[in-house]
């Protein structure tokens, strides 16, 4: 991924999330912990020969790195992805994938005060068109069986903030494959406690064995924990968190389209504003990491 532009690698990152929420609905009668233990396992693979060939193993447990991994790997997958998976048995992959978008406001709130990132006026702009697309769809939902799993999304997505933020503070010299190899690693062991916990207060930890689950857990694994992450890093080493989310979350719009064609959803006419915004605003923002590449 070192070959990749850092806004090539954000746009590849975009475009495999926005499966994300599709594969997560089809996985509804999986165990969420479960799915993410298998799925972070496989990524493991996706990422062993680069830190073999590396020998890098060893330094993922070096002292003032592994608790950094640690946390990328909690809050950056296995919390926040099992609460997503929770909420996909409510609502539906474009609600999910539209309302993550509310991930913003905690980027700039969190690396205003943590990174001491200062947005411009037009990312402002393009912040507040992806907030007004995510408000069209919660006052769409209101009081609904959707609105439930609408409101888990709102009140997890803060946790992918807190491990961008774990992440920008690594040594400079590791690479994002490291990275994204360090966080599937530390993300499959957290896992292992919370598959306990959730046995414990009685959740179910079924994942089946079929093709479709199958396929699942290898998307997941080597799509989305493995090339997704390792664009995701690329990009965010060498750009603003708050530029590079505000992008990113822009997602819904492929999300949707690809919800309506499995016919997991129906068009509404808020969901289509609420894109049509978020879309503006993503690409308002991509100009303005464009003229700060240019600048460099």
């Amino acid at each position: 991924m070192e070959k990749l532009s850092p806004l090539k690698a954000l746009w590849a990152a975009l475009f495999i999330t926005a499966l994300s929420p599709l594969f997560g609905k089809m996985a509804a009668d999986m165990s969420p912990v479960m799915l993410i233990l298998a799925a972070n396992f496989i990524s493991i693979f996706y990422f062993a020969p680069e830190l073999t060939k590396n020998k890098q193993w060893s330094r993922l447990f070096e002292k003032g790195i592994r608790f950094k991994l640690s946390m990328i790997g909690l809050f950056g997958t296995a919390l926040p992805f099992m609460f997503l998976l929770i909420s996909l048995k409510y609502t539906t992959p474009a609600n999910s994938a539209i309302l993550n978008q509310t991930e913003v406001i905690y980027s700039l709130i969190l690396t205003y005060i943590f990174l001491k990132e200062r947005p411009t006026a037009k990312q402002l702009l393009g912040t507040l068109m992806i907030i007004a697309g995510a408000a069209a769809i919660l006052l769409g939902e209101k009081f609904t069986p959707r609105w439930k799993g609408d409101l888990i999304v709102i009140f997890t997505v803060w946790m992918f903030q807190v491990s961008h933020i774990f992440a920008k503070k690594l040594p400079q010299e590791l690479s994002s494959d490291f990275i994204a190899g360090g966080r599937a690693v530390f993300a499959f062991l957290w896992c292992i406690p919370l598959a306990f916990a959730s046995k414990i207060f009685g959740f179910g930890l079924h994942i089946g064995f079929s093709f479709k689950a199958f396929a699942i857990i290898l998307f997941m694994g080597f799509l989305t924990y493995g090339l997704k992450n390792s664009c995701w890093y690329r990009a965010i080493r060498n750009m603003d968190i708050s530029k590079a989310t505000a992008v990113i979350l822009s997602y819904p719009v492929f999300t949707y389209a690809f919800s309506i064609m499995c016919g997991m959803d129906k068009l509404h006419i808020y969901q289509f504003c609420g894109l049509v915004l978020a879309l503006a605003g993503a690409y308002t923002v991509t100009e303005v990491i464009k003229s700060a590449e240019k600048k460099i």
